[in-house]
């Protein structure tokens, strides 16, 4: 299958989209899960879009950045590997490890290059403050995301239209003479969102909070496993009964979401009935470092 101009042009767009809607809108249309999504749509497989968008939106799960630092674009390794895998028919797993992890620790440099590039508006923006001109300080300030959109579009632009060749011929050796490898990061993309949950608890007071912890992974068990079992259930009774035509769904992540906000809402609200008048602030000497982040738990 190849990829279409059409696809070719939606993809670029949405790349370019994406990074201004992670910098000003956050509407969530940037994370890895949505860009698997939108992808998954365009080249028309949906379930390899969420695939990859997923494993790839939980191996960054505990990434963050502070003040101008950059990190990997997981967003357009998603997008290509989503793309590659559907025109090529790629394993989903091995397309995250050698296509979608690659591109987005590659895209680290360019977004360093659109920062830089950056620069030379908000230079001009300095003088334009001073000379209270403010429709060029507006307009400045927009053409301060061409080069954001650029650094994103550019390379899945030349990737999309010129590199389906060179992918074709990696995956033809991964399949073939360099089977082991390929089957090595098969193996490999279905590990890294592990990954992305042991940095996020690497950063999360865990020791603080470990009660909810347990909790978390018992109830994920439980539901897990009652949910499974009414598939088995539901299964047999089918294929015994000619008429039967229910359907059991697994759910259980949902369940967890709701007793998980259930559990948020109780603690906020326990919050809001701290006292604050006078006699609260006799304590607060003592307990000021109570909600610190201690050495061990960064």
């Amino acid at each position: 299958m190849n990829i279409m101009w059409w696809q070719i042009l939606l993809l670029t767009l949405y790349a370019g989209y994406q990074i201004l809607d992670e910098l000003q809108v956050y509407s969530s249309l940037s994370a890895p899960v949505f860009a698997g999504l939108f992808t998954g749509l365009v080249m028309g497989d949906l379930k390899a879009g969420l695939i990859i968008g997923g494993s790839m939106q939980l191996t960054v799960l505990g990434v963050g950045t502070f003040g101008g630092a950059s990190r990997i674009d997981a967003n357009s390794g998603t997008i290509l590997a989503t793309a590659f895998t559907v025109a090529l028919g790629m394993n989903p797993e091995q397309a995250i490890a050698a296509i979608a992890v690659p591109v987005a620790s590659l895209m680290i440099q360019l977004d360093i290059l659109a920062r830089f590039a950056n620069t030379f508006f908000a230079h001009r923006i300095d003088k334009l403050v001073d000379d209270m001109n403010y429709k060029g300080i507006e307009r400045n300030f927009l053409m301060g995301a061409l080069p954001w959109s650029l650094s994103r579009m550019t390379p899945v632009f030349l990737a999309l239209a010129f590199g389906g060749g060179l992918v074709e011929k990696v995956v033809g050796y991964l399949n073939g003479d360099l089977k082991w490898l390929g089957d090595g990061l098969s193996v490999a993309g279905a590990v890294l969102p592990a990954v992305g949950f042991a940095i996020l608890l690497r950063y999360l007071p865990v020791k603080k909070h470990f009660p909810y912890l347990i909790l978390g992974f018992t109830l994920t068990a439980l539901l897990g496993t009652v949910f499974t079992n009414m598939q088995l259930l539901g299964g047999s009774v089918a294929s015994v009964v000619d008429d039967f035509t229910g359907v059991f769904n697994s759910l259980p992540m949902l369940a967890i979401a709701m007793i998980g906000f259930a559990l948020a809402a109780i603690s906020y609200k326990n919050g809001q009935m701290v006292p604050t008048g006078p006699s609260s602030h006799s304590s607060s000497s003592d307990s000021s470092d109570e909600g610190e982040i201690e050495d061990d738990e960064i």
